[in-house]
């Protein structure tokens, strides 16, 4: 058994991690595994593994022993203490230069933390988010690593072999950055996916409160729009979601409970634009629009005791559509615009060289996120790769102006008809606060000065100098 030589060892065989071994068999890798209890290993190399390239090990040192140095483990194992403890039980076995590779969905400050005191003892670390659920893992996701900078060319062969391809046989994957960059960028991938969904939820209920359009019809704008501009992923399965019949011929979407679960990273990125001073608004209303899908009683009584506004307007129905179409178009690129804003701010702080266009094309395959719109973002940071924000690219510049009419209008006609559309209204106020010369916030200096002694700059002063003012005056 300890001859075998693996050419990567991978722990945690649960719905990830047997699609990833299973997928690294295909591409002609010999694949040492191992897992907390036997049935599933059994499961894996007796009834899944097509090519026996991949090769069990109940006994953790037996496993290590059986893997090419410098070895290169990847754990697939739940996020937080769990990886620890791994870890803690593979040093003693492990040699110096080896790489611990964590492909679960760990929070990027501990990515920080273990690349530190691993490569304190001489070991390498390498935190890699991963994309594309079961289907992903098993044909090809879009990976994000990050770490140890030296353990890059040990795994890029099998990294970029394993991972989804795009036009010209683009690998889905390349080298983040330092320490925690690769679970930031896929931390942050998972907060667009939150925008994303919620704007497409809004679009949903507009169709189907203000428009009255059935399933069958929303299902041919969906397909409509997944054929333009708004190609992607998420918009392609929505089509398919909404004709989608049960067997006694209702319409599976309309049978399912309207609350919302998270698994926490949406939040972790809202969390930290806060920390990093970043303004993510759009990500935010879509974290707290689930939290407030939960509250399912409380919304129930409070739905007899409020009612919204009488409608009396009638709308054209094209024209809302097309509305439609622009608000969510405009909208998803203020999400992506105040995500690369994120990154970029967390790069500033963590001294991180990220490769922005790059991560752009990591998710045009294999992730979530996949559009066609993505291609666009490469080619703004291609263009300016100092660009402040993408708003300032002369494509998405010339989106917006297309689309704003539209997007007002739709807004308009959402609020007035008692609509929530949190995601749709905030990027709108985020895009006027954004072109706006002068904001109220004068105002707010003042006040801060007035009760708080905080200071303000002057118009009529240098920048940097600083004032302040007795506001009390006594006669």
């Amino acid at each position: 058994m300890n001859n075998v030589n693996a050419d990567i060892g991978l722990i945690g065989l649960g719905v990830m991690g047997t699609s990833l071994a299973l997928n690294m068999e295909s591409h002609g890798f010999t694949v040492a595994v191992h897992n907390r209890t036997a049935p599933q290993i059994d499961s894996l190399i007796n009834n899944r593994s097509k090519f026996n390239k991949i090769v069990g090990f109940e006994d953790l040192k037996e496993f290590v022993t059986a893997i090419k140095k410098p070895r290169k483990i990847m754990l697939m194992v739940v996020a937080g203490s769990v990886v620890d403890d791994y870890i803690k039980k593979l040093i003693p076995l492990i040699d110096q230069g080896d790489i611990i590779i964590d492909g679960g969905n760990s929070h990027y400050p501990d990515s920080i933390r273990r690349t530190k005191e691993l490569e304190a003892q001489g070991f390498q670390f390498i935190g890699a988010g991963i994309s594309g659920g079961e289907e992903g893992a098993l044909k090809g996701p879009s990976i994000m690593p990050g770490g140890s900078v030296s353990a890059w060319p040990e795994v890029k062969g099998i990294f970029q072999a394993i991972s989804a391809k795009v036009e010209g046989n683009d690998p889905c994957c390349d080298w983040i950055g330092e320490d925690g960059s690769g679970h930031f960028v896929k931390m942050v991938h998972n907060g667009i996916e939150y925008g994303d969904m919620q704007l497409i939820c809004e679009a949903y209920q507009i169709m189907k409160d203000v428009l009255d359009m059935s399933n069958d019809e929303m299902h041919e704008v969906f397909k409509k729009w997944n054929d333009g501009e708004l190609a992607s992923y998420l918009i392609e399965i929505t089509a398919e979601i909404l004709k989608f019949k049960e067997k006694d011929g209702t319409y599976l979407v309309d049978n399912i409970l309207d609350t919302a679960g998270e698994k926490g990273t949406g939040k972790w990125t809202a969390a930290v634009a806060l920390e990093l001073g970043s303004s993510l608004t759009l990500i935010g209303e879509a974290v707290f629009a689930r939290y407030l899908s939960s509250l399912k009683d409380e919304r129930v009584k409070a739905s007899k005791q409020f009612k919204g506004p009488t409608v009396n307007f009638s709308v054209n129905k094209e024209q809302v559509i097309n509305d439609l179409h622009d608000a969510l178009y405009a909208s998803k690129i203020v999400s992506y615009a105040q995500g690369y804003t994120l990154l970029a701010n967390a790069a500033k702080q963590f001294n991180w060289n990220l490769n922005y266009g790059s991560i752009a094309l990591m998710w045009r395959g294999g992730c979530i996120i996949r559009s066609a719109f993505l291609t666009k973002i490469k080619d703004a940071y291609d263009n300016d790769a100092e660009i402040k924000n993408l708003l300032l690219d002369p494509f998405f510049n010339n989106v917006i102006n297309k689309s704003q009419s539209g997007w007002r209008r739709l807004v308009s006609i959402a609020i007035s008809s008692g609509i929530p559309i949190p995601a749709m209204t905030s990027s709108l106020s985020y895009f006027d606060g954004y072109r706006s010369e002068r904001l109220p916030a004068n105002l707010l200096q003042a006040q801060r000065d007035y009760f708080g002694a905080h200071t303000y700059e002057r118009l009529d002063a240098k920048k940097g100098e600083f004032f302040h003012t007795e506001w009390i005056q006594n006669d």
